[in-house]
């Protein structure tokens, strides 16, 4: 499961973050995670539940933003949804699909006081 290396990645970004802006507690923590990343949104959550206990971030509120998955059709020459890495193209059929969002997950920002 590398879900829980990924939330012991996030525990050490959010901590340098807070412990940088001076911050005794965290109380929100907002993640985006494309919907082509390989990353399983409630596994990860539970991982922080787990790496967050103990920390300047236990108890905080995590809140997850999807982003939608989008491609570049090389045969119809345009953006496309992307449901999954190999999907065909939904305009056009073909497999000539490469991955341009979606693909990413980052600590989009958090809630200090």
């Amino acid at each position: 499961m590398h879900e829980m290396s990924l939330a012991e990645s996030v525990r050490g970004i959010v901590e340098d973050a807070a412990h940088a802006q001076g911050a005794k507690r965290v109380k929100t923590v907002v993640l985006e995670i494309g919907e082509l990343s390989s990353v399983e949104a409630e596994a990860l959550r539970f991982c922080l539940d787990v790496v967050l206990r103990d920390s300047i971030a236990d108890g905080a509120a995590l809140e997850i933003d999807a982003v939608p998955g989008t491609g570049w059709c090389l045969a119809c020459d345009r953006s496309v949804p992307l449901a999954q890495r190999y999907d065909a193209c939904p305009e056009c059929g073909a497999y000539q699909v490469r991955p341009t969002g979606g693909m990413e997950m980052h600590v989009k920002e958090i809630e200090v006081e």
